[in-house]
């Protein structure tokens, strides 16, 4: 890949897309992790008012930490840009305290906090006429599909969905992302704990990567009993989350049931 020219290409595609919507600028949610550091970061570059929220619930402090690392350097190196932090800690206590504990389990109450999320980005969004901007990447979005829906997928544009998570890397070492995220390891932060991506998909998006890659190529290799459980993992992942990546199923109704 050709980064530069990558980069330019994504943040000329912004740009453009950002005039003819009519609205005034972005605003993204940053985790502390590549994603969103090198999406705020493209979103920056284009000159447009960026706006780059930090929306802690119950966060591992090291991602917190991250999170306003990055705002800060944003803020030092981008004149257009203006960080926040929104503590959403007291609204996700709230509505759990309101609902019934049978429906409170582990993974339901994390989508729970990427759903807050995007409504309290959708809240600037309209109040400001901004653009959402989405950060996932193109094995998490269109591979096996890792991430809420209607909420960190909820979003108006995505500007780093075709690129591979080896590619975003190589953009954030382009861009000089600060290196406490460039070597942090991938995580949605929707836990108490610091579980990683890869430990709650059971392989790395390096493996995914080569696993939606080999699947797309005809030439077929022998494969090491680790490849074939990756593939198995990613297969699973793809067919389990497919609902994700297509469009809202419509009901149409035949023309003679409505004559």
């Amino acid at each position: 890949m050709n980064v530069t020219k990558t980069e330019i290409f994504i943040v000329n595609w912004l740009h453009k897309y950002l005039e003819k919507s009519g609205l005034n600028g972005f605003v993204i949610g940053v985790s502390g992790g590549i994603d969103s550091a090198v999406t705020s970061t493209l979103c920056a570059k284009t000159g447009a008012p960026t706006l780059v929220l930090n929306m802690p619930i119950h966060q591992n402090s090291s991602q917190f930490k991250r999170s306003m690392e990055h705002i800060n350097w944003l803020e030092n190196n981008f004149s257009n840009v203006k960080g926040q932090e929104v503590d959403l800690t007291e609204i996700f206590n709230s509505y759990s305290k309101n609902l019934p504990l049978e429906v409170q389990d582990d993974l339901s109450m994390a989508n729970l906090r990427s759903r807050i999320r995007m409504s309290n980005l959708y809240l600037f969004a309209s109040n400001k006429k901004y653009l959402v901007a989405g950060t996932g990447n193109k094995v998490e979005d269109f591979g096996v599909g890792f991430y809420t829906k209607y909420g960190d997928g909820g979003v108006d544009i995505s500007p780093i969905a075709d690129l591979y998570k080896s590619e975003v890397f190589q953009i954030a070492k382009h861009l000089d992302i600060i290196n406490s995220i460039q070597n942090a390891l991938p995580t949605d932060g929707l836990w108490d704990d610091d579980r990683t991506d890869e430990d709650q998909l059971g392989a790395s998006y390096d493996e995914l990567e080569w696993a939606m890659k080999y699947l797309d190529n005809s030439d077929k290799e022998t494969l090491s009993d680790r490849q074939i459980k990756v593939l198995e993992i990613y297969n699973h992942y793809h067919s389990v989350n497919g609902h994700k990546m297509q469009s809202i199923p419509v009901c149409k109704i035949p023309e003679n049931l409505k004559n």
